[in-house]
């Protein structure tokens, strides 16, 4: 697709990260999809931060939008795919902001794994202890209801492990929209502990996934991540770690400094990397520096 046909690209950051600097408070289960239902025009916004940035990749609101998560709220199903409808055209509507200056702009529709709709942090630990079939099941309403909106490309993302892999190779087929997948790791391995490279060849033989990668790990894992997916594949890498702080449960605060930098994000593209971007407390400050070196 388009989007690969270049040199490299830059993605965008945490858009929940941006979304609580201008004030939202994320805790609920929904987190940032929540806006999409009270606050739609600051998602818009948030999106045009990353723009101005640099970004030409936005990644929609509805990574933990999904229709058990709406439906606690009470919102039946076609209210819940009008939402993730919107997600796709908040993204789009940001783009078009800035299309006077001849550069194309790509919505990403973001697929967050099985364990994001717990709001549990199971999506760091993976091995739900569903299989293949019922996590297809539970994944592919909200795939075709983001296909339906028309997104250039779906980000399915932070995956955990090969188990929910197969499900959601299994469940693009046939929606006819593009796909990246991209794991979220810890060394060398996914949450759930496989081995990179076994995780990776699941998606290289998948035609309905367009590029591979990590993403939600921190920003030290990204060079070995890189150099495993170009031993296992051909398809265009993609990268988009966290700053590298932690995350507190008890005190419910990020700990520690930043190691997200430009410079590192230089040397992932030496590596190999197509598509840069940020996760978890990556900026719209980070996206412009990125931006700026690339």
């Amino acid at each position: 697709m388009e989007l690969f046909d270049g040199g490299p690209v830059v993605s965008d950051g945490g858009l929940a990260t941006e979304l609580e600097a201008r004030g939202h408070d994320l805790s609920d289960a929904l987190w940032s999809a929540r806006l999409l239902l009270d606050a739609p025009d600051e998602i818009v916004a948030a999106h045009r931060a990353f723009y101005e940035a640099g970004a030409v990749v936005a990644t929609t609101a509805s990574y933990q939008a999904s229709f058990p998560g709406f439906a606690e709220r009470g919102l039946d199903r076609a209210e819940t795919t009008r939402l993730l409808h919107r997600s796709v055209a908040l993204a789009r509507r940001a783009g078009e902001e800035f299309s006077g200056d001849g550069r194309r702009r790509f919505v990403a529709a973001s697929v967050g794994p099985y364990g994001a709709a717990l709001a549990d942090g199971s999506e760091y630990r993976g091995d739900y202890g569903l299989t293949v079939a019922q996590l297809r099941d539970w994944h592919l309403p909200r795939l075709e209801a983001l296909a339906e909106a028309e997104p250039d490309l779906l980000a399915v993302e932070t995956v955990p492990d090969v188990v929910e892999a197969e499900a959601l190779v299994g469940a693009l087929a046939g929606l006819g929209v593009p796909a990246w997948l991209t794991y979220t790791v810890e060394g060398d391995r996914t949450r759930a502990g496989q081995p990179l490279a076994e995780a990776l060849a699941v998606a290289a033989e998948a035609p309905d996934v367009v590029a591979v990668g990590v993403n939600c790990c921190a920003p030290t894992d990204v060079a070995d991540a890189i150099a495993c997916a170009r031993a296992v594949t051909d398809k265009p890498v993609v990268v988009y770690p966290n700053s590298g702080e932690k995350w507190d449960a008890r005190r419910r605060a990020w700990t520690g400094p930043s190691r997200y930098s430009s410079e590192l994000a230089r040397q992932w593209v030496a590596a190999g990397a197509r598509v840069i971007g940020g996760c978890c407390r990556v900026s719209p400050a980070d996206i412009a520096e990125v931006a700026r070196v690339l």
